[in-house]
């Protein structure tokens, strides 16, 4: 049996013009990109992250002149990697506060259907690496993430559209402490979002997927 299902993509920057949230100094948190929930995000890890996209836009466009044109389109890369990654803890706090897990085995049939949508493994690591800035290997963790937060919206009756499931995002931000080295931003705990961005991050993208018994 087939279903259409719908999944967000979170790509690297969210629309947002709303009171900012303190943000922390490299003196209180020396070598710290961002501190979450008590936990450091270091400016070695972000790069790490940095680099892994950028090396796979390299492979991906070996044409010198192209490959400074994907550079010049995609400078805020490091700040908009950063977004991620405390997104990612983010989401994942507020699907942990309503008790929700995503397994396996259920990335793998997103996954499947997303292939089957890209025309294959490649098709969608392509697209997820040019418009969403997200490495190969790191797709079926942004996957994970997409899931997280559609079955949170679904628990809270809603969609991500709508106010529950911002106010679910808020509430993580708030009892996770936010703070980011001022050089990146700071985070909305309103909005859970850097609040020097100005592309949406939310996108609504259908796939057919196979669905196994359980």
């Amino acid at each position: 049996m087939h279903r259409r299902r719908t999944a967000l993509v979170l790509s690297a920057a969210i629309a947002a013009a709303a009171p900012l949230l303190t943000a922390c100094g490299s003196e209180a948190h020396p070598g710290a990109a961002a501190v979450v929930g008590g936990q450091r995000i270091t400016v070695a890890q972000l790069e790490g992250r940095v680099n892994e996209v950028r090396e796979a836009q390299r492979a991906a466009v070996p044409d010198e002149t192209q490959y400074q044109q994907v550079l010049a389109s995609t400078g805020s890369l490091t700040r908009d990697t950063l977004h991620n990654m405390v997104l990612d803890r983010v989401l994942h706090r507020a699907a942990q506060d309503q008790g929700i897990a995503v397994t396996r085995k259920e990335v793998l049939q997103m996954r499947a259907g997303l292939e089957q949508q890209a025309g294959g493994a490649k098709g969608l690591q392509t697209t997820w690496l040019q418009k969403y800035g997200i490495a190969p290997e790191r797709l079926d963790d942004n996957l994970r993430l997409q899931l997280e937060a559609q079955k949170l919206a679904a628990k809270l009756g809603t969609d991500t559209s709508r106010p529950a499931f911002w106010k679910a995002l808020s509430t993580a931000s708030d009892e996770l402490h936010i703070d980011l080295n001022p050089r990146y931003g700071s985070w909305d705990v309103q909005k859970s979002s850097r609040v020097d961005a100005d592309t949406p991050w939310v996108h609504e993208v259908t796939t057919t997927a196979q669905q196994q018994p359980a």
